[in-house]
């Protein structure tokens, strides 16, 4: 599916450079991995092979989603739950997708939310990981470094 130099998103943690596959015996079970260089925090990631598409995993997106995604940011809030619960696990949901519209959304929404009233600490580190999750595809996309993608994430909201 994929080898080792693709630029490929695994949803939930960004994304990243394939920089080997490799083979791990683990738990008696022996799979092939993809292991993921990812740019922000110098993260190294393992995905097993067989997995990727259930997982989600997808190439990075050309730069003209990155505008679109940058667009997103630029809008007003979309309308989101009163009830905590409810927004976190529709967030959430949105995350896990791994698509790069989805998560601008979350990104922005959680972001004017702090802006008018104050996040919970799980909604904080929600905003924190979705950040860097776009952040991270911004990087491979535009080949900037992640304070770069990080200021063109806040300046657009």
């Amino acid at each position: 599916m994929f080898k080792v130099g693709d630029k490929i998103v695994y949803p939930m943690h960004g994304a990243g450079i394939i920089g080997k596959i490799e083979e791990k015996k683990i738990l008696g079970d022996t799979k092939e991995y993809y292991v993921l260089n990812v740019p922000c925090g110098d993260m190294k990631i393992m995905i097993p092979i067989g997995a990727c598409e259930e997982i989600g995993v997808r190439r990075i997106v050309e730069p003209s989603v990155i505008k679109r995604a940058m667009k997103v940011l630029k809008q007003g809030p979309t309308e989101m739950s009163q009830n905590w619960n409810r927004r976190y696990r529709e967030n959430m949901e949105k995350l896990k997708t791994g698509d790069v519209l989805e998560v601008a959304e979350v990104v922005k929404n959680l972001e004017l939310s702090d802006r008018e009233r104050r996040l919970s600490a799980g909604e904080k580190k929600m905003l924190s990981n979705a950040k860097q999750i776009l952040a991270s595809e911004i990087v491979l996309v535009q080949g900037i470094d992640i304070d770069k993608a990080m200021k063109v994430i806040n300046d657009a909201i």
